[in-house]
């Protein structure tokens, strides 16, 4: 297991890094493993260190391969990452648009005994849409909103965030450094915190209705980095703090969420 203190020495062994291809997105947090027009297909592995659901006091580590398809033409881009299917592209420099489709995984009884008699929460499918605008006339310094929404069962969650880049060597490598604040929908912070009457009856615990609107704030590290030809690190850290209110609920022993997660790629 990767203490803090292991992560952030990796992370100031790679900054001084450097890539070895540009690459069309100009910073770090948006995936890009593209050197050039034309199809390219990254395959590897990552761990990731994070709570057993949303709200737990449980860590643990789960190791996982990676797949990711990106074709690439001219400013725009194609994309199959992890849990989203999309298109994303730059516009006049200093504006990044993207929107497509994105997988937004449920929570199983088994994950933890607090649990139990609670169910299992579906998967889901959601739109997204998300813009980024350069601050400053280049992307040292950038802002984004963000937008997921589904069917009446899961809702909407909304993300505003700004960033600083350091230590870019080539656009798209570096560390991204932002800070950010979600809102979303009464179904979709039930979904994750809150216990309905029929549920309370099945597992023993209070019923939770929570209502919508600011739901957490936080703070989220993002480093890329290319090595040779073929190799790509991507690294992240990251702390969120929920909404007092989300605290409430007895599903919810720690009102934060602390992760960490390191992958590694080779490019086609």
């Amino acid at each position: 297991m990767m203490n803090t203190s292991d992560f952030l020495l990796l992370v100031l062994l790679l900054a001084g890094c450097s890539a070895s291809a540009n690459t069309l997105f100009p910073t770090p947090s948006v995936p890009d493993i593209t050197n050039g027009d034309g199809w390219t297909i990254g395959v590897g592995a990552g761990f990731e260190y994070e709570s057993e659901y949303d709200g737990s006091d449980d860590y643990g580590v789960e190791v996982e391969p990676s797949f990711i398809v990106q074709k690439r033409q001219g400013r725009h881009m194609w994309f199959l990452e992890g849990q989203e299917l999309g298109w994303r592209g730059r516009l006049n420099g200093l504006w990044l648009v993207q929107g497509g489709i994105r997988f937004e995984g449920g929570r199983e009884e088994s994950e933890s005994p607090l649990l139990a008699g609670l169910g299992d929460t579906d998967d889901e499918i959601m739109g997204m849409a998300e813009i980024r605008r350069a601050i400053g006339g280049n992307w040292s310094n950038w802002g984004a909103a963000r937008l997921m929404a589904g069917d009446s069962d899961i809702g909407w969650l909304g993300v505003l965030a700004a960033g600083h880049t350091f230590g870019a060597s080539e656009t798209g490598t570096g560390i991204d450094l932002y800070a950010f604040a979600t809102f979303a929908s009464d179904e979709f912070i039930n979904r994750d915190f809150g216990i309905t009457q029929e549920k309370s009856l099945s597992s023993g615990l209070s019923v939770t209705n929570l209502d919508g609107g600011y739901r957490s704030v936080g703070v989220q590290a993002t480093g890329r980095w290319r090595f040779g030809k073929h190799w790509q690190l991507q690294a992240e850290a990251g702390y969120e703090k929920y909404n007092g209110d989300i605290s409430d609920s007895p599903i919810v022993l720690d009102d934060y969420e602390a992760e960490v997660a390191v992958n590694l790629l080779y490019r086609f």
